[in-house]
């Protein structure tokens, strides 16, 4: 796992070393748990459709905010309409690589 922590984190990276893991497993536990569909939208974001309950709006909206803690670069959109959720990430183009890596682990561990 620590191979995948370092992938998704760059050198910019605030959070120490040894919490990217856990960091990493918590992003696996949203993408294989609540994750419905992931989709690019252009190089600088990704979309994905979770499954609509408070208890993931929840745990994406922790996970968001703490994430943009350690990496300001990210911007994440939670939007709860019509009995949908939906989650965008955007990153600036020099952080495309991450983004890159964070939704094919979306897509691999999608439901």
């Amino acid at each position: 796992m620590s191979t995948e922590a370092e992938s998704w984190a760059p050198q910019a990276c605030t959070l120490p070393t040894e919490q990217r893991p856990l960091r990493v497993a918590e992003f696996d536990a949203l993408f294989s748990d609540a994750v419905t569909s992931v989709r690019r939208g252009d190089a600088m974001s990704v979309s994905m459709d979770l499954l609509p309950s408070a208890e993931v709006a929840a745990q994406a909206a922790s996970l968001a905010l703490r994430e943009t803690g350690c990496c300001s670069f990210f911007t994440f959109s939670l939007v709860a309409t019509g009995g949908s959720l939906h989650l965008e990430i955007r990153a600036p183009e020099q952080h495309a690589d991450v983004l890159d890596a964070l939704a094919a682990r979306a897509e691999e561990l999608s439901s």
